[in-house]
């Protein structure tokens, strides 16, 4: 529950202006807020009253937030338009990025860049002029280098950091990604006629055919045999933001003709496991993320890994892990009993072609495998990875191309030896 302090409630006859005001708010926040709920708020406020300082907070909540996912933008849109007496000078000093070699105090917060925007309405902060400039040519210039410079700088924010529209302009980037995988040789194989090896059954047979006499020799080449990508993705409160990004990259792989997989197969996890492979086959993004969110009960939940990965390879490592690479998301803070989570991993590894991690604690310098499940699950990965931003996916193609590639996983186990 957050600390909610003293709130003043205006006497001023205009509060349900301020609260249909607050509902436009959270719609620009990416909330589904129709008049309907709107009008129950302001019923709702007018039945509850305000007897206790958590009430006025509790009771907008019930009426607007109806996803797990909705509760951080509405706790922040709440607290800059409710709560905070200079959220407009607190909130153009956070739309307002580096200028002229100064800084910002501190990065803002989960959804709360999503939060100021909606409330600013596109509104900026005005930057005075340096003076008077001496008069120019007139000159037509195309400046491609800022868009350039854009591009680059939406590839290394970190996802949890964007604001609503870089977050639209991250998912357009992500649908173009692509992640080929190279085909493997198989043992068996098929006739053909200017294959590599002898095969001699069908020489015989042709033999036999005419009667014993040999014509000529029967040649085969081994059969190429395309593996299976199994995705992971922890969906739990502090993976919230990446598994949406991750969610909307897998979808575009798995809507991808030609990228060499033979299927792909996803699964959510917090505290249970849920496929949501059949939801991913839509078109549609948005059509196939609502289904998906709908199939997975436990957004932003707790964390299971080890009861999650033994529901998986009981009931579904069979069916799917056909020479199968998998892509494990998730910051590995597991909330299982110790002694649950290593024997799942060990498994899960001996039975995968390739085991990737990718965490997105890795973006910060200072990372150490310090938390026991960090622990138990880093020795039996193949490769261990970031995983919070657009750069960090891009790479991933070249690690999944490449058998030696290991990540970060060297340095961190020595980490480990040492502590």
């Amino acid at each position: 529950m957050p600390h909610l302090p003293d709130l003043p409630i205006p006497e001023d006859g205009k509060l349900a202006g301020n609260i249909v005001h607050f509902a436009r708010a959270l719609r620009k926040s990416g909330l589904p807020i129709g008049p309907g709920a709107v009008i129950d708020a302001i019923r709702a406020v007018e039945a509850v009253g305000f007897t206790e300082r958590e009430d006025f907070y509790w009771t907008l909540h019930a009426c607007f937030v109806r996803r797990p996912e909705h509760r951080l933008v509405f706790a922040q849109v709440f607290r800059l338009y409710w709560r905070d007496p200079r959220y407009i000078e607190h909130m153009m000093a956070m739309m307002l990025p580096a200028v002229r070699g100064m800084q910002e105090d501190r990065r803002a917060a989960p959804a709360e860049k999503r939060a100021a925007e909606s409330l600013l309405d596109g509104a900026r902060p005005e930057i005075p002029d340096e003076g008077p400039k001496a008069p120019e040519e007139e000159r037509i210039e195309i400046d491609a280098a800022r868009t350039a410079s854009e591009h680059e700088r939406l590839r290394a924010l970190d996802f949890e950091q964007m604001s609503t529209d870089e977050m639209a302009q991250a998912r357009r980037m992500l649908a173009r990604l692509t992640l080929p995988v190279r085909p493997r040789s198989s043992r068996r194989t098929r006739a053909e006629a200017r294959g590599a090896l002898p095969d001699w059954r069908g020489t015989l047979r042709a033999a036999i055919r005419q009667g014993g006499d040999l014509d000529d020799f029967a040649r085969k080449a081994r059969r190429t045999r395309w593996p299976n990508l199994v995705v992971l993705c922890d969906i739990s409160g502090s993976m919230s933001a990446y598994s949406r990004a991750v969610l909307h990259f897998l979808h575009a792989v798995s809507n991808q003709k030609g990228a060499g997989w033979a299927q792909v197969h996803a699964f959510t996890f917090g505290t249970r496991l849920t496929n949501i492979t059949r939801q991913l086959r839509a078109r549609d993004v948005d059509a196939a993320l609502a289904a998906a969110g709908a199939e997975a009960k436990d957004w932003e939940g707790g964390t299971r890994i080890g009861s999650s990965l033994r529901a998986f390879n009981r009931d579904w490592s069979r069916r799917v892990m056909r020479d199968a690479v998998v892509l494990l998301i998730t910051d590995g803070l597991d909330r299982d009993p110790e002694g649950v989570l290593e024997p799942e991993i060990e498994r899960l590894h001996l039975s995968s072609r390739r085991l990737i991690w990718l965490n997105p604690l890795l973006r910060w310098e200072g990372f150490a495998p310090r938390a026991a499940g960090i622990r138990a699950m880093l020795p039996h990965v193949d490769s261990f990875r970031a995983g919070h931003n657009i750069a960090a996916l891009e790479a991933l193609a070249q690690a999944i191309s490449d058998p030696g590639d290991s990540g970060d996983k060297a340095r961190l186990m020595r980490r480990m030896g040492e502590g």
